[in-house]
């Protein structure tokens, strides 16, 4: 982060994600990160997780996600970055479908 302002990113993971406790592993890999934001389920079978924060901290989020807990099968991780809102107080767990920001 060379300007010291953080990032925020938009990241679906695709594959078999969905059932494997993949919302939950994010929220303990975001434990140890300086990061906020949330991690839902979506509709298509996808995880969505929006987070802001440090690049490092987000490069180290997105490992992780291509990686995955054990049961789950990543097959595609996509990021997009996003304007940084300093909206999100730590970091949650959104029920499957949520209705967005």
């Amino acid at each position: 982060m060379p300007d010291g302002r953080p990032r925020a990113i938009e990241a679906v993971v695709h594959g078999r994600v969905q059932g494997v406790g993949f919302r939950w592993f994010v929220l303990r890999e975001t434990a140890a990160l300086d990061v906020s934001g949330w991690v839902a389920n979506e509709p298509d079978g996808t995880v969505r997780v929006v987070a802001e924060g440090p690049a490092a901290d987000l490069e180290r989020l997105v490992a992780a996600l291509r990686e995955g807990p054990p049961g789950a099968e990543v097959t595609a991780v996509s990021v997009t970055d996003r304007p940084a809102t300093g909206g999100f107080k730590g970091f949650s767990v959104r029920s499957s479908w949520h209705s967005g920001d």
